[in-house]
């Protein structure tokens, strides 16, 4: 008799623990394999959205993003002045049933690796597993995995939630052109700071030659003081410049580098010079995406988030993706035979991302900023003698419509 269905999931990153959990609830059994030894709290901030929310507190995961996160209240985009372009009010207070939430990508990844041993068991999240290639048998997969423990695995799908760097993908795609770099240079931090805007408030502002990207991702180390996350960012380089190499991502950078960027800001709430000064580490890494793949799966292998979709990180929307993935899949997989199953989940979320992938090139929500830097480089005293709230409204919600995440259009904005 054929043991229950097996899913193998290659990476231990935000989609592929969704995935697990999800299929766990379902009654599919899985095995995550991450390629890293341990997981560690690195990284800084992370936006996710209330459609990824409403997924993950299905599976009764929100009492503990709340204790680690902070619920966002309002966004709003100004130039670097502080001058208010547009303002409106996020999560539930924007009238979704699901809350925005700002979280230290570290606490949630550790959150998300430590909740599927207690759930799963330890033998079904297994560190230092690397996918090193497959074979399709018949309907079986065989995963080959290096590590301390080099094995096969044999199971009845391999999803790739592996990342920008997937080796499923390039095993998948040999020839594909790979990461592309649009010439943008980040550098980001976190640290505790003061409490700005209530403490709940999310602001990205800038113009033409540098954006800054603020808000608190956890509680701070007093009652007055948030983990406060920022990120600045400007182009360095033109489109058509190679990639870094991969191992000079996620490096440490300087105060010194991002001094000139810093310096154009004059937010009346806070100073960012001194914020980016008072960060003890500085990270930074270039903006990449990959190009939408014609297909994910074959036979009884598919991809799941970084590893299908990689996209710029704008409008807070790379880790929502991969959740909405691991839903859908999830529920395939629980109600269809593997192959079908793989089929459906491709055909809807394929399309979905893509569309994501081409909108965030041109810009997310964010480009009210350069539409009005472009026509008030030097500030406004009225934004709608700069552009029309038809115009704003356009560029914001309709990206949100774009990604899934729409503001009920009870919801009050403003600008």
């Amino acid at each position: 008799m054929r043991s229950p269905m097996h899913i193998a999931i290659a990476g231990g990153g935000i989609g592929g623990l969704t995935l697990g959990l999800m299929l766990h609830q379902r009654g599919v059994r899985c095995t995550i394999l991450e390629a890293a030894a341990e997981v560690k709290p690195l990284g800084v901030g992370i936006n996710t959205l209330p459609h990824a929310i409403r997924e993950l507190a299905g599976l009764d995961l929100l009492p503990g993003l709340d204790a680690i996160g902070i619920r966002t209240r309002q966004l709003s985009y100004a130039n670097h002045l502080g001058q208010t372009i547009w303002s409106e009010p996020r999560g539930i207070f924007g009238g979704h049933e699901w809350p925005q939430l700002s979280i230290h990508r570290g606490r949630l990844q550790g959150f998300l690796w430590e909740t599927p041993q207690e759930r799963l068991g330890a033998d079904a999240v297994r560190g230092n597993a690397r996918l090193t290639g497959f074979e399709q048998v018949g309907d079986r997969i065989l995963a080959s995995v290096g590590g301390t423990r080099p094995q096969t695995i044999e199971a009845d799908a391999l999803v790739g939630a592996d990342g920008i760097h997937s080796t499923l993908r390039a095993i998948l795609f040999p020839d594909d052109p790979g990461i592309r770099w649009n010439g943008i240079q980040m550098w980001r931090g976190a640290v505790d700071w003061p409490i700005f805007d209530g403490g709940d408030a999310m602001v990205i502002a800038g113009d033409a030659v540098a954006k800054l990207v603020l808000y608190p991702i956890g509680p701070g180390e007093t009652p007055q003081t948030r983990l406060t996350n920022w990120v600045v960012y400007a182009r360095i380089a033109d489109a058509s410049s190679p990639p870094p190499a991969r191992e000079s991502w996620s490096q440490l950078g300087s105060f010194d580098e991002i001094r000139p960027l810093v310096e154009r800001f004059r937010l009346p709430f806070i100073d960012v010079e001194a914020l980016a000064r008072a960060t003890a580490q500085i990270f930074k890494y270039p903006m990449c995406d990959r190009d939408p793949l014609p297909w994910w799966t074959r036979e009884g292998v598919t991809l799941l988030g970084d590893a299908a979709h990689s996209m710029y990180p704008v409008g807070s929307n790379g880790a929502s993706q991969a959740i909405l993935d691991a839903r859908c899949l999830s529920d395939l997989l629980a109600s269809r035979p593997v192959g079908e199953a793989l089929r459906v989940y491709e055909a809807e979320r394929l399309p979905k991302t893509a569309d994501v992938v081409r909108s965030n090139r041109i810009g997310g929500p964010e480009r009210v900023i350069d539409l009005v830097a472009a026509r008030a480089p030097d500030g406004f005293d009225d934004v709608s003698a700069v552009a029309t709230q038809d115009e704003l409204a356009a560029t914001v919600r309709g990206y949100a419509s774009l990604a899934g995440f729409a503001v009920p259009t009870n919801a009050k904005s403003q600008a």
